[in-house]
């Protein structure tokens, strides 16, 4: 029975544990929902709650038409967005091995940021500072998430381009940055790492990162070849050659007088 639980836990089966709560770190029903949301006490992944704010989107809620602004100026918006606060966590708080910004349209995921990190001490140092923040005149909600796996949240439907839902589906539809702009960071992160040998993201100066010693090794006795110096040839002892013992000496065929001289005695 337990490993029954255990194997549905988290999925659409558990009639108690909200399987979108454990799969995206929220839920269209909030506190309402009837099952239950497990927060976590410890998580790599820290959420930010409604952080982003679409300039497009933003433009079509005031005006309730159709958004001035260009797809190209709302990109280079979100990639200065992206870069501004991708760069601070990491300088602050450790070393960032992935984060994601929703485009979905919900109450419960619209801007929602999601920041992995690569230590869980990092995360839980970030949220209890971040919940004394503002960015951009709004205060930011920080919490631990759940979400290990982004690729379980997001919409594959919505990777492919065929998501029926549009931007009120309630799987993540992540929102990819420049190509140029993640070269520029993530390659930062794993050439930090040749560097420094595990250090944060940030450098050994940055408040929060992190710089694991190598591993002592004990000194190692100093290879020593095999000499190849030849020793003289032995000497092989001749002996002399064994008689046949085998073979007896052939028998002299007696003569006619030598059998009558015996006939006579």
């Amino acid at each position: 029975m337990a490993e029954y639980l255990a194997s549905i836990f988290g999925t659409e089966k558990d009639k108690v544990n909200c399987s979108f709560y454990f799969k995206i770190g929220a839920c269209r029903h909030g506190e309402r929902c009837s099952r239950l949301h497990n927060k976590p006490t410890f998580s790599q992944t820290i959420l930010l709650q409604n952080m982003y704010q679409n300039p497009q989107s933003a433009a079509q809620v005031a005006d309730g038409t159709s958004s001035a602004i260009s797809d190209v100026e709302a990109q280079e918006h979100y990639d200065r967005f992206f870069e501004d606060v991708f760069l601070e966590l990491e300088e602050k708080y450790g070393e960032i091995e992935e984060m994601n910004v929703c485009d979905n349209l919900g109450d419960h995921l619209v801007g929602n940021v999601y920041v992995k990190f690569r230590y869980e001490e990092d995360a839980e140092k970030a949220v209890n500072d971040l919940d004394n923040r503002w960015y951009n005149g709004q205060p930011i909600y920080a919490e631990l998430s759940p979400v290990t796996d982004f690729r379980e949240a997001c919409c594959r439907q919505y990777e492919m381009g065929e998501c029926s839902r549009g931007g009120f589906c309630n799987f993540m539809h992540m929102r990819p940055i420049s190509g140029i702009l993640r070269r520029e960071l993530y390659g930062r992160n794993r050439r930090n790492r040749r560097r420094g040998g595990g250090a944060g993201g940030g450098g050994a100066g940055a408040a929060g990162a992190k710089e694991t010693s190598p591993r002592s090794r004990s000194p190692s006795p100093p290879y020593t070849r095999r000499s190849r110096s030849r020793s003289p040839p032995r000497r092989r002892s001749r002996s002399p050659p064994r008689r046949d013992r085998s073979r007896s000496p052939p028998r002299r065929d007696r003569s006619p007088r030598d059998r009558d001289r015996r006939g006579r005695h």
